[in-house]
C-alpha cells in the first residue's frame, strides 16, 4: 500500500461525473470506476447505457462491482486529505464575518480563496488543491470569492448559467438555449463578460473625462472668482481714491465758504469799530466843549464871556454822521456759488470716470453686422453689412418671420445669451434713428412699441434734437452737444444695457436690473428717410480704444 500511495495522484480518486472524491466506488465492465450513486443516476437519466469515459455502449444494464482494492485506496486517500486539510486548519484563519467561508469545511470554516463557478463551490486553499492538480479541475472558472454562488444557478433548470442571451440580455443556461430561449441569439458568457468589459472600459474613460472636464470647470470658476476678487479689489481700490479726493474737495470747498463768510463778517465788524471809535471821540470832543459852555455861562464876569464867546461858538471838527451806516454783510448765492465751483470739480471727477469705464467696456467690442433676413423692406444695407439706411421705396422682398413688416429695422446676425459685449454706431447728420438690443422673441410685425416689457431696450433721436431712453415711461435725456457715435454696452448676467457718447465719453443712459432669459440681438433704426431729410446712414463702426 505504501508504494501504491506513493505513485497515486489526486485525480484518481475524482468521480469524472461528480468531480468529487469517490463514494462508494464501483467500477463497470469496461474498467472504469465511478461513484456507484453517479453512474446510477446517469443510467437512469438516458436511453442507453454507455461508459461516459470511454463511450463504450452496454445493450443490457451491466451488474455493478465494488471494487474493493480501489475503494480501500480511496478510503486511504479521503483520510490522507482530511488529516492534511486538519494540519493545514491551524495555519489558515477562519472566515470572519464579512468573508466567504469556505463549503467543504467541516467544523470550523476557513477562509476561503477562491469560488468555482463549475462546482458552484468555494474553496479554502486546502480544499482548493484538487482544482489546481486535477487536469480535469482546471479546465473550470475560478473567481474570487463570492456568496451565494445559488445565484450562479438556473432556477429552473438547475445548471450553470453558462450562457448570454442577447435577444432577452439575460443570463441562461445550456437547457435554457434549448428549450425556452431556442430560437435567440446567444453568446458564452466569457464573451459577453469581454465585450461589457470593454464597455465599461469605455464608460469609464468617459466618466473619467466627464471628472476631467468638471476639475477643469471648478479651476476656470475658481479662476473666474479670482480675477473678480482682483476686479474687485481693483474697483475698491480706484474708489477709494476718488471719493477721498472729492472729500477733500467737498471739505476744501467749505473751508473756502466759511472762510468767505468770516472775512466778510471780520470787514463788518472791523467798519463798525472804526465808526464807533470816530464817534466816541467826537463824543468826547462835544462833552468838553459841552462842560466850557456851561461854565462860561455861569460866569458873571462881562468882559471874560464876550472875550471867550467866539472860540466856543465856532464849530467842532465833526463829522456828518446821518448818512453813516453799518450794513449787514449780504451771503447771497455764497452757496450757491461754492456748490456750483464743486460740480464744476466733480464733473472734470465724474469725466475721468466715465473715460475709465468706457475704456474698459470697449474691451469687450464685437464684430456686428446687419442680418438682411431681418430687414424692413424699405431699408438699404451695405454689401458690407455695416451700414443701413431708408429709401422711401419698398422692395419685393419674401417676407418671413424674422423680417420687420412695419417699423423700419433690422438685427444683427450676431447673438448674445452670456458674458458682456460692446459695439459703436455713427448716428451723425440724422434727425432721426433708434438703436439698442432686444430679445429674440420681439414681435416684428405691424406696430412695436420700443420698451423694455415688449422686448427692446433703447435710445432715439426724434425730430433732430430730442434724445429719449425708451424706458416705461420714456425718459427725456438732456445732452450738452449733438451726439455723433454712440457706443452700446450689454452685461447679460448683471441685467445693464448702457449707452455712451464715444467723443464725450459720457455715459448717457442706463437700463439696470433687467432679467435677461433668452438670446440678446443688437437692434437698429435709421428711421425713415423725409424725402431725404434723413438719409444719413446709421454705420457700425470699428471700435478703437478712447486714449
Amino acid at each position: 500500500m505504501s508504494a501504491a500511495s506513493c505513485l497515486r495522484s489526486e485525480d484518481q480518486f475524482l468521480c469524472c461525473i461528480c468531480l468529487d472524491v469517490f463514494t462508494d466506488p464501483v467500477t463497470t465492465p469496461c474498467g472504469h470506476n465511478f461513484c456507484k450513486n453517479c453512474i446510477t443516476e446517469h443510467w437512469n437519466s438516458n436511453v442507453q447505457y454507455l461508459c461516459p469515459i470511454c463511450k463504450e455502449v452496454f445493450y443490457t444494464r451491466p451488474k455493478l462491482k465494488v471494487n474493493t482494492l480501489f475503494s480501500e485506496m480511496v478510503s486511504q486517500f479521503r483520510q490522507e486529505a482530511q488529516q492534511k486539510a486538519s494540519s493545514s486548519s491551524s495555519e489558515q484563519q477562519a472566515a470572519k464575518p464579512g468573508e466567504v467561508p469556505c463549503d467543504v469545511c467541516t467544523g470550523t470554516k476557513l477562509k476561503a480563496l477562491k469560488s468555482c463557478l463549475v462546482c458552484l463551490t468555494s474553496y479554502c486553499e486546502t480544499h482548493l488543491e484538487p482544482h489546481l492538480t486535477a487536469s480535469r479541475l482546471k479546465r473550470h472558472q475560478l473567481i474570487d470569492p463570492v456568496e451565494n454562488l445559488e445565484d450562479r444557478t438556473c432556477m429552473k433548470h438547475d445548471k450553470p448559467l453558462e450562457l448570454f442571451c442577447k435577444t432577452d440580455q439575460t443570463c441562461v443556461c445550456m437547457l435554457c438555449s434549448i428549450l425556452d430561449h431556442k430560437t435567440h441569439e446567444f453568446v458564452p458568457l466569457k464573451e459577453e463578460y469581454e465585450g461589457k468589459k470593454a464597455e465599461l472600459g469605455k464608460t469609464e474613460a468617459e466618466i473619467q473625462q466627464m471628472i476631467q472636464k468638471r476639475r477643469l470647470k471648478i479651476q476656470e470658476i475658481k479662476h473666474s472668482v479670482d480675477l473678480g476678487k482682483e476686479d474687485a479689489d481693483r474697483e475698491k481700490a480706484e474708489g477709494v481714491q476718488v471719493f477721498t479726493a472729492l472729500m477733500k474737495s467737498v471739505e476744501r470747498s467749505l473751508n473756502e465758504l466759511i472762510e468767505t463768510i468770516e472775512e466778510k463778517q471780520r470787514t463788518t465788524e472791523k467798519q463798525a469799530e472804526d465808526f464807533i471809535k470816530e464817534l466816541e471821540q467826537e463824543i468826547s470832543e462835544l462833552m468838553k466843549r459841552s462842560s466850557e459852555v456851561e461854565k462860561l455861562s455861569r460866569s458873571e464876569d462881562h468882559l471874560h464871556l464876550l472875550q471867550n464867546f467866539p472860540s466856543l461858538k465856532a464849530a467842532l471838527p465833526t463829522k456828518d454822521w446821518t448818512e453813516v451806516s453799518v450794513r449787514p454783510p449780504s451771503y447771497e448765492r455764497t452757496v450757491v456759488r461754492a456748490v456750483t465751483q464743486l460740480e464744476k470739480t466733480l464733473s472734470k471727477e465724474m469725466k475721468k470716470l466715465v473715460e475709465a469705464e468706457l475704456k474698459r467696456v470697449q474691451q469687450y467690442a464685437v464684430d456686428v453686422t446687419f442680418d438682411p433676413d431681418t430687414a424692413h423692406p424699405k431699408l438699404i444695407l451695405s454689401d458690407d453689412g455695416k451700414q443701413v439706411n431708408d429709401s422711401d421705396v419698398k422692395k419685393n422682398f419674401p417676407d418671413n418671420p424674422k423680417r420687420f413688416s412695419y417699423c423700419p429695422g433690422v438685427l444683427g446676425k450676431q447673438s448674445f445669451s452670456s458674458g458682456r459685449f460692446y459695439f459703436e454706431v455713427q448716428v451723425k447728420r440724422k434727425t432721426e434713428w433708434a438703436l439698442g438690443v432686444a430679445r429674440e422673441s420681439i414681435n416684428r410685425k405691424g406696430k412695436i412699441t420700443l420698451s423694455p416689457e415688449d422686448g427692446y431696450w433703447t435710445i432715439w433721436l426724434r425730430n433732430g434734437n430730442e434724445y429719449e431712453a425708451c424706458n416705461d415711461p420714456s425718459v427725456r435725456l438732456s445732452l450738452k452737444s449733438q451726439l455723433q457715435k454712440v457706443g452700446v454696452f450689454v452685461d447679460y448676467e448683471e441685467g445693464l444695457v448702457s449707452f455712451y457718447d464715444v467723443d464725450a465719453a459720457a455715459l448717457i443712459y442706463s437700463f439696470t436690473g433687467c432679467s435677461f432669459t433668452e438670446k440678446l440681438y443688437p437692434f437698429f433704426s435709421p428711421g425713415l428717410n423725409y424725402g431725404g431729410k434723413n438719409s444719413a446712414p446709421l454705420i457700425i463702426c470699428p471700435v478703437n480704444q478712447t486714449e
